[in-house]
């Protein structure tokens, strides 16, 4: 059955003091379950704004997005329910162990099996060890893995990831896109990630550049500007 993401001459602009500030116009992208995709661009493009629009997290000034799910079209505020997201602060919540903060959106939902789904989880990015250690206790690294965990434990269909590894030393970036990229995929999961790491864009199946306003397409390292 498709799942997918569309959007259809999706624009993005506010006002600041007198003065309108334009992002993007007229972006056409179609983003499907399984598949992964990166987003690169210098700072200020409006990239993490063009992840909260895929996400349906925030509306665009114009332009319609999609969320087809089977024989359903439906409007992106509907895709919530079916997405995991992941920040570069981690967001974890410092009173509540790594297994608590990971349940939490299971207990949220009234799943009585929170706690098991949660450790069932923690042990697939490596922290079987690290269940009861609260946020203060664990590495930047290990943050972003119970963050992980906690974006997939209720198995999404799609997952956005804002700069997963910006602020994780080389080795733990390495680590936390293995771990990433693994687990959506293994979960059947599409991914979207924005990023400034050109190590971590390459491995994308799917890589766009956004900049002055414009999408570009780049499918891999060895092929330039397919089309903007």
């Amino acid at each position: 059955m498709p799942c997918y993401i569309e959007l259809k001459n999706i624009s993005q602009s506010f006002q600041t003091n007198d003065t309108k500030v334009t992002l993007f116009e007229d972006l056409n992208l179609t983003m499907s379950r399984g598949k992964s995709y990166a987003i690169t661009g210098p700072s200020g493009a409006g990239k993490s704004s063009l992840l909260m629009l895929i996400s349906g997290l925030e509306q665009a000034t114009s332009g319609i997005g999609s969320y087809v799910n089977g024989e359903q079209k439906q409007s992106l505020s509907e895709l919530r329910s079916d997405i995991g997201f992941i920040f570069q602060q981690f967001h974890l919540l410092p009173e509540l162990t790594a297994l608590n903060n990971v349940a939490l959106p299971l207990k949220l939902r009234g799943d009585k099996t929170a706690l098991a789904k949660a450790k069932h989880w923690l042990e697939k990015v490596g922290l079987q060890h690290r269940l009861d250690h609260k946020p203060s206790e664990l590495s930047g690294g290990e943050q972003q893995r119970v963050a992980i965990a906690r974006a997939l434990v209720f198995e999404p269909k799609f997952i956005f990831a804002d700069e997963p590894t910006g602020n994780l030393d080389q080795n733990s970036a390495n680590e936390i896109a293995d771990i990433l990229f693994t687990c959506c995929q293994e979960n059947n999961a599409g991914l979207v990630v924005v990023t400034h790491s050109e190590a971590l864009a390459e491995r994308a199946q799917h890589r766009f550049s956004l900049a002055e306003g414009q999408l570009c397409l780049q499918e891999n390292k060895l092929l330039k500007v397919a089309s903007c």
